[in-house]
């Protein structure tokens, strides 16, 4: 099955800002482009780490509170408090970043961001230059697919090429992402696995298979007919 890589989906011309870049002008760059966190690279556009909004947002934590104002928040962690100190982006971001490479599937990168709990991955190629950035919202875009072209994708790649499966047999109808799978198989075992395959293809929203039917019970101790 053909799934999406990043590199069809990402960013391309992504703002970044060099590991000597002071305090105010990372916060001037997040503002001026309305993005919430840059990548960080050194002299040859490697990438080194990513500065974002809640790096920042340390220093402010980190102030004094003026008499009469509300509580402060809990005291900073030590290196919380080292981020709170810097004034250059090589001092305030998170490092290692966590990338991606651009011929990886939308699948891989979101489930990386799910595991690291982020919002955006930088792309970066096989030397650790910086070539794209890509978020939640642009891998959110492979449910923007057509029904139609889902469809095509379930009938050709899935039933006939991937489970050799003859397509007449299984009546496929997509409305919305949501995928309705009508007819007969020859085993009853064989229904859990076409619903599996037909849910990896991007843009699926779900898979029923309450129509599906077949000959033989082959989950059953002694087989039988339907």
């Amino acid at each position: 099955m053909r799934h999406r890589r990043i590199d069809k989906l990402m960013t391309r011309e992504v703002v970044s800002v060099r590991g000597d870049a002071p305090f105010k002008e990372i916060v001037r760059v997040l503002s001026q482009h309305r993005v919430t966190a840059l990548p960080v690279v050194d002299g040859e556009n490697r990438v080194i780490g990513v500065v974002s909004e809640g790096d920042l947002m340390r220093k402010t934590a980190d102030q004094a509170a003026a008499p009469g104002d509300m509580p402060g928040v809990p005291g900073l962690e030590a290196w919380e408090r080292a981020k709170a100190e810097g004034t250059r982006a090589e001092e305030l971001m998170s490092a290692p970043a966590v990338c991606a490479r651009p011929h990886w599937t939308v699948a891989d990168a979101a489930r990386l961001m799910e595991v690291q709990g982020i919002k955006r991955l930088v792309v970066v190629d096989d030397e650790d230059h910086l070539v794209g950035i890509v978020s939640r919202r642009d891998l959110l875009a492979i449910f923007l697919r057509q029904d139609d072209e889902i469809r095509r994708e379930i009938v050709e790649d899935v039933l006939g090429d991937t489970l050799g499966l003859d397509p007449t047999l299984i009546a496929v109808d997509v409305r919305e992402g949501r995928v309705d799978l009508t007819g007969k198989l020859r085993f009853r075992g064989m229904i859990p696995a076409v619903v599996r395959m037909c849910a990896t293809v991007d843009g699926v929203v779900s898979v029923s298979a309450t129509r599906l039917t077949y000959d033989v019970d082959d989950t059953a101790r002694g087989g039988g007919r339907s």
